[in-house]
């Protein structure tokens, strides 16, 4: 199906009304992209984080007739003689064939292998997580997911007990589970992530050994020899008391989800009980780890 696009500039002020409004007079999708390539970060509690100049993208099918959407964009506003904007056709292609094109099996440390099942295993005897794209977030090519995966496969999780907190698509525990973990405990605030964690869980055989929980579900006496979290630096200091009471004595912790300049304010709140190693950074994001005390 052929597509044609409008690209507006806007600002962060008005990106989100007027994706409402594109929304509203038939737009198939739309997407914000940064017009200064500024990167974008964590959001305050119940912000929507935009840019400074924001483009706001609108999808429509390519018979609509664009010039009947730039005259009510004027009419309601959201256009005028100063705003800048770009109607382009789009080729049509099969952007799922070529999305899962794109998408290739990871390494990550010695043993472990992340492969979409699309794919043919590169290693055969290596440990392979058969893991596709889906709703929940965690697929090991964001570099905090890859911290951690890299980090569960320099451990020994023989006969081990896991937690992992802000479990997403499941991919970590499912990981240790498969590096010789006994058993692993996933928690997540997000239903989706539960169902997510459950059927990824199932196409690996280990569902068995995964128990999956809404976080205000969870067991009181909760507990494991290594627990991690992949989630946010804000979450992480505020949700210092519940994370590390599920460490048992002796156990060990991995964080990520934190930029590294919000490295040290973690580490202050987690080093009261934890032994911490040296923080691990990559493209800009890092890892914490350590051993309770």
């Amino acid at each position: 199906m052929a597509w044609i696009q409008i690209r507006i500039n806007s600002t962060n002020q008005q990106a989100e009304k007027l994706s409402d409004y594109l929304d509203e007079i038939g737009a198939v999708s739309v997407t914000f992209m940064d017009s200064q390539d500024t990167p974008i970060f964590e959001p305050l509690p119940g912000e929507t984080r935009l840019w400074g100049n924001t483009d706001v993208i609108a999808l429509f099918d390519a018979e609509t007739d664009m010039q009947r959407i730039v005259r009510a964009l004027q009419q309601a506003g959201h256009l005028d003689e100063q705003s800048a904007y770009k109607i382009e056709q789009i080729e049509d292609k099969d952007w799922e064939r070529e999305w899962m094109d794109n998408f290739h099996p990871m390494q990550f440390g010695r043993r472990l292998w992340i492969c979409p099942s699309w794919r043919e295993i590169p290693d055969p005897d290596a440990v392979n997580v058969m893991l596709d794209p889906g709703l929940a977030f965690g697929t090991g090519t964001h570099p905090t997911t890859a911290l951690c995966l890299e980090w569960l496969d320099g451990l020994d999780l023989e006969g081990k007990t896991v937690i992992d907190f802000g479990c997403g698509s499941g991919i970590l525990a499912i990981a240790a589970l498969k590096l010789g973990a006994k058993s692993a405990v996933g928690i997540d605030i997000d239903p989706q992530a539960i169902l997510a964690s459950k059927n990824n869980a199932e196409q690996n055989g280990v569902a068995d050994r995964l128990q999956l929980f809404l976080s205000q579900n969870k067991p009181a006496d909760l507990q494991a020899d290594v627990v991690v979290a992949n989630i946010l630096a804000g979450p992480l200091k505020e949700l210092y008391p519940v994370i590390s009471r599920l460490v048992k004595p002796q156990g060990v912790l991995g964080l990520s989800g934190i930029l590294e300049t919000q490295a040290p304010s973690v580490c202050e709140a987690y080093e009261q009980t934890f032994a911490l190693d040296e923080v691990k950074v990559r493209e800009e994001w890092s890892r914490i780890t350590g051993k309770l005390k």
